[in-house]
């Protein structure tokens, strides 16, 4: 909800004793303990305390340094069987810059984001964060409980955010200012999830290295672990060699952008062959062998319906095959199998057995809401919203060929590019991983850009990523909004981001 619709209804919300403050604008408008007194339908605030600048121990986490705010404690039930914790923390007195951050989960999301939360405090932001629901990085949770389910996919988020505006304005007296979402990877499914579902709860969003598409993600991650591994379970490709299958990837293509950096620029281009590698002989660990030849072009081509043809989910870039260990190559069973488990009520249900045609589909019809897929944004777009996307070229675990298709979508959708840009921008990082790290230069403020573009109306025509060696930049590099790309100009420092322009690629795309 928007501000004004959340004040709307703030009357009905709040306890008589926090409610007679409202018209205090500077200061806090009642001690943070007294938050537990604020009446939300289907939440209970479970705590509210000041807590001092100093070391912050969540249970299970490991110690932060925090400075001082309010941290409050409620669990939502949305539906009878929802049990969603939230945290909201509002930092003391004028440390507060107005704002509001939502930050996003990792994997399965069964566990609050406390280093991100601490990370958005530092910067000024009240900050607030969910469990989704659920606690652990799987999905048992969801047997018999459907409603859970759909709290995990989608509803957490949005009712974490309706919570903590009330929260922020009960105890400061207005609300903030401006509300943005920042999450990667499942908070990037999340963050891609509220511009198509609840286009007014965020002014602005930044969503990375998304598993938006979800449940075809799984399907990707099915595919590449069965030809990564023989009947036995037993892997093909052995994990000491990713390495090298990496070097050679990036020998053959890095010098296609017209800079040798150890850098792939366009792994859509790559056209790097693994049977360049095949044993001449006997196997050693600077070869591969036939059937690891074909297993490494089964991952790339990614997921195809063996009758039709069709691409099912994109194969996984050239380049990020160092990382292929913990999602491909090293897991005893294919990573995220439980969801199709429990798709198909069977605790011992056999990843060989998928029909990848007709099962394709019933995954498709079963589980729509677990993905964010829908390219139509006119509504986020009309509520002035603005969103930043950002992904590794190099991403192991998300493909970025998928998140290119979809900002592609979008385009299409929305009518072409200017109009697409007007409000979102997406922004490639050559040889990043998931998230961060990587070889390329991969530390960069897309939020701060989005604050930019947000409330003094100045749109991202480049963010400077650095990458850092033990802790120091030693080198940086314009990321540029797609599809334009960065491109050396041949003068000064190959290491100095200032020497690079955004400019339109040399081939279409």
């Amino acid at each position: 909800m928007r501000n004004r619709e959340v004040g709307a209804v703030l009357a009905v919300l709040l306890g008589s004793s926090v409610a007679s403050a409202q018209g205090q604008v500077d200061g806090p408008v009642a001690p943070c303990a007294i938050l537990t007194r604020v009446t939300i339908p289907n939440v209970t605030i479970g705590g509210a305390a000041d807590l001092p600048a100093g070391s912050f121990a969540p249970s299970g986490g490991r110690p932060l340094t925090t400075d001082a705010f309010c941290r409050v404690e409620a669990t939502a039930s949305p539906s009878p069987d929802s049990s969603i914790r939230i945290e909201v923390w509002i930092p003391a007195g004028a440390a507060w810059n107005g704002k509001l951050l939502g930050v996003g989960n990792g994997g399965y999301s069964g566990s609050l984001s406390y280093p991100a939360m601490a990370a958005g405090l530092a910067r000024g932001y009240a900050v607030v964060s969910t469990d989704t629901g659920h606690a652990g990085d799987q999905v048992e949770f969801a047997n018999g409980h459907p409603e859970r389910l759909v709290d995990w996919a989608y509803r957490a988020v949005h009712v974490m955010t309706d919570v903590a505006k009330v929260v922020i304005r009960a105890h400061r007296g207005r609300f903030p200012e401006h509300a943005y979402f920042h999450g990667c990877s499942t908070g990037g499914q999340q963050a891609l999830s509220e511009a198509q579902r609840f286009p007014a709860d965020y002014d602005g969003i930044v969503t990375g290295d998304p598993g938006h598409n979800r449940a075809r993600l799984i399907l990707g991650f099915l595919w590449s672990w069965n030809a990564m591994h023989a009947p036995d379970g037993q892997p093909i490709l052995p994990a000491a060699k990713l390495p090298l299958l990496n070097e050679a990837a990036v020998a053959a293509c890095d010098s296609h952008d017209g800079l040798t950096d150890g850098l792939i620029g366009d792994p859509a281009a790559c056209l790097f062959d693994p049977s360049m590698l095949r044993c001449r002989g006997a196997e050693n660990d600077r070869c591969l062998t036939e059937p690891q030849v074909e297993a490494v072009a089964k991952v790339y081509v990614g997921a195809r319906n063996p009758r039709t043809g069709e691409q099912i989910f994109s194969g996984w870039a050239r380049g990020s095959e160092r990382g292929w260990g913990a999602y491909i190559v090293s897991p005893s069973e294919p990573v995220r199998l439980g969801i199709l488990r429990l798709l198909f009520s069977d605790p011992a249900w056999n990843p060989r057995s998928f029909d990848w045609d007709r099962d394709t589909r019933f995954v498709d019809e079963t589980m729509p809401f677990l993905s964010a897929n829908s390219a139509d944004l006119k509504a986020f777009k009309g509520s002035g919203g603005k969103l930043v996307m950002y992904t590794g070229l190099a991403d192991p675990v998300v493909p970025p060929q998928d998140t290119i298709r979809y900002y592609e979508s979008v385009t299409t959708t929305m009518g072409g590019v200017a109009p697409t840009q007007s409000f979102f921008r997406f922004f490639p990082v050559p040889g990043m991983g998931h998230c961060s790290g990587g070889a390329g230069p991969s530390t960069f403020d897309a939020l701060g850009a989005l604050e930019a573009w947000v409330e003094r109306a100045q749109p991202p025509d480049r963010i400077t990523a650095s990458h850092l060696t033990e802790g120091k930049i030693d080198a940086t590099r314009p990321l540029c909004p797609y599809p334009t790309v960065s491109r050396y100009s041949g003068r000064g420092s190959a290491s100095d981001g200032a020497n690079y322009a955004c400019v339109a690629p040399a081939r279409g795309r």
